[in-house]
């Protein structure tokens, strides 16, 4: 080979690796992430219907009426992913000039463009199933603190407003979730049969959020500037405690399956009527963001976290509150455990199109 063509070569191999698939830059834990969850949905529903022990243990194992199970599942879920957030970068990046339209931006689209989404599509798809709606809703309120970190790292966004958008997500959810909880599932979503006590649903939240996200502050503060190792933080501690966010994740949703198995089976019309409503808000949110960022002139690395934050759902605190809430075999808790099970393949679509939508959304921007 003539020297004037190894730089030739080298060129096409970095165009190659341009090209190159998301997935394949994951691990193989994250790479077959559809997979495991399958696998956990699968497992934890034949435990549910043919060992009616194990739900019955999982059932009862309780602390204040807080299933301790699904609390475990959480905490090994969300402190790695708390203990990321950059908490000493964020008043560098907020104070930029273009924070303000970012962060406002996420704000609306978060906290009241697509809870009301929500609300019209739960309505117009289960008029009749007014317990199956409010678990659909609490779906809806619920905005994402952490499967969006990993879809935004797969579609190539910014992974510091990325982590901006869950930080104040998270503030936000602690503040508004118990209130929303009432506004959309009674008020305007017109539940009158159901009865949701305020106070009962934000004790859970801080249970299941705050302990969390206190437990991930704490522990960067202290190990990472107390310590003054930023490099032991960053380069061991965190590889290390990452694969616990994955973990947790699939124990949740094997834990949810478990305790809801014999009423997915039993309940496979409502179920199936479910998926639509859902569907639609992934892709409706997802699109609609997009769009909106593209007219806004954002640039695109900023509109893969601003759409997969719209259109990503905290689905383990939607399901941990309506559990905790409505109860184990409530409708609302099976409604609110359809959500990962449509999530995930539809969230993980998007990913593959992001490409598809850059090479359009870059071209007419420019």
């Amino acid at each position: 080979m003539s020297q004037n063509t190894i730089p030739e070569v080298m060129v096409l191999q970095q165009e190659q690796e341009k090209e190159e698939s998301p997935i394949k830059k994951l691990s193989f834990l994250d790479r077959y992430l559809s997979l495991w969850i399958i696998l956990a949905m699968v497992i934890g529903t034949i435990l549910g219907v043919y060992i009616p022990n194990f739900r019955n243990i999982l059932n009862t194992t309780q602390i204040e009426n807080v299933s301790l199970p699904v609390f475990i599942g959480l905490l090994l879920m969300l402190y790695p992913v708390f203990c990321k957030v950059r908490y000493e970068e964020l008043h560098y990046i907020i104070g930029k000039k273009e924070s303000v339209s970012y962060i406002l931006f996420s704000l609306i689209t978060n906290w009241i463009v697509c809870p009301l989404i929500m609300v019209g599509l739960a309505w117009a798809c289960l008029p009749d199933l007014p317990q199956f709606r409010v678990g659909v809703l609490m779906i809806g309120i619920a905005r994402c603190i952490a499967m969006v970190l990993v879809w935004n790292h797969l579609a190539g966004g910014d992974p510091e407003w990325c982590a901006i958008f869950v930080a104040i997500n998270s503030i936000m959810q602690m503040i508004l979730f118990s209130f929303y909880a009432y506004l959309f599932t009674v008020t305007i979503g017109g539940s009158s049969t159901v009865a949701i006590d305020m106070w009962f649903v934000a004790k859970n939240v801080l249970i299941f959020l705050g302990i969390p996200f206190a437990g991930g502050l704490v522990t960067r503060l202290l190990l990472r500037f107390g310590t003054r190792k930023h490099e032991w933080y960053d380069n061991k501690l965190i590889p290390f405690i990452s694969p616990l966010a994955l973990l947790g994740l699939l124990y949740t949703i094997f834990i949810m399956f478990a305790l809801q198995g014999s009423q997915m089976v039993d309940q496979i019309g409502p179920v199936f009527r479910t998926i639509v409503p859902l569907v639609l808000y992934f892709a409706i949110t997802w699109f609609s963001a997009m769009f909106v960022c593209y007219l806004l002139k954002f640039p695109f690395n900023i509109a893969i976290p601003q759409a997969f934050t719209a259109s990503s759902n905290n689905f383990e605190l939607a399901m941990a509150v309506a559990i905790a809430t409505f109860g184990v075999d409530s409708h609302e808790a099976l409604a609110a455990t359809v959500g990962p099970l449509v999530e995930v393949p539809v969230l993980i679509s998007l990913v593959y199109l992001t490409p598809v939508v850059a090479k359009y959304y870059k071209k007419t921007s420019e």
